[in-house]
């Protein structure tokens, strides 16, 4: 049997608007936290670099938004906007009763939602982490556009599959595979899934570049440079004209290069979220 230790994820829930929502988390209780959020993937895009943030004193929280991945609720196209799920993200740090300023890391749309919470001031951010977000006009991506009619069926699934295979690429087995589009087996996230691509719109980043140039909080993006959609060029730009943002380039990883890369990954964002 091996060893649990606090650097161990662990999944636990809390109550959200009445549903339960799910979240990855290792470290101290009361250890600095460091909220971490996907997009069309769900809270498991984080996993390989939960320890790494616990072992360097963090508190990491990978929440699954409501009615993905593990989550309880069902999105609609009205709670499944960036700005109806920004709400959502603060009304999960009350839930948690978190204080104080919070390290924020965002993935894919995920990071769409990280944008809105820093550039509309809704969370007291302390450091501000993107890797392979959506930015600018970057997406939807057409994988996910093609969706926007509304298909819940097993269409999602079989699509889901295939987007997973393809950005894991040489590492994707068919365990993984099934590890990561597990949770559109059900009908429930394959329904908020489907909203969730119904409501892409880049207009809700390209609406936040001005008060982005103004943010002063530190920023750094970690880039898989095979990614098709949400290309490193997107990340260079968004490097130039941001003030006090790095940029660390993954090579021979595309959109979730934690799988690929989780040690390195890892490392970098604890030295860059450990106070």
């Amino acid at each position: 049997m091996s060893e649990t230790t606090e650097a161990t994820p662990l999944r636990t829930a809390v109550q959200v608007d009445g549903e339960t929502a799910s979240y990855l988390t290792a470290g101290r209780q009361d250890a600095p936290p460091v909220l971490m959020l996907h997009g069309t993937y769900w809270s498991r895009v984080w996993l390989p670099v939960l320890g790494h943030l616990a072992e360097a004193g963090l508190r990491p929280l990978a929440v699954d938004l409501p009615g993905l991945g593990r989550s309880g609720g069902r999105l609609r196209p009205e709670t499944a906007t960036v700005p109806a799920l920004a709400g959502w993200v603060t009304r999960f740090v009350s839930a948690l009763d978190l204080s104080g300023p919070i390290a924020l890391a965002g993935h894919d749309i995920g990071g769409a939602v990280a944008q809105h919470l820093l550039a509309r001031n809704l969370l007291e951010v302390s450091r501000f982490a993107l890797v392979n977000s959506v930015l600018y006009d970057s997406w939807p991506a057409p994988h996910v556009a093609r969706f926007q009619d509304g298909d819940t069926g097993e269409g999602v699934l079989a699509a889901r599959r295939q987007a997973i295979s393809r950005v894991l690429a040489g590492i994707a087995t068919e365990s993984l595979i099934a590890d990561y589009a597990d949770p559109w087996t059900e009908e429930r996230v394959r329904s908020s899934w489907t909203a969730l691509a119904g409501a892409a719109d880049n207009r809700y980043t390209l609406d936040l570049v001005p008060a982005l140039q103004r943010s002063t909080t530190p920023k750094l993006l970690i880039w898989g440079e095979d990614d098709l959609h949400e290309t490193v060029e997107y990340a260079e730009r968004f490097a130039a004209e941001m003030p006090r943002t790095t940029l660390i380039r993954i090579p021979n990883a595309d959109h979730i290069p934690t799988e690929n890369a989780p040690d390195q990954i890892g490392r970098a964002l604890a030295d860059f979220f450990t106070p």
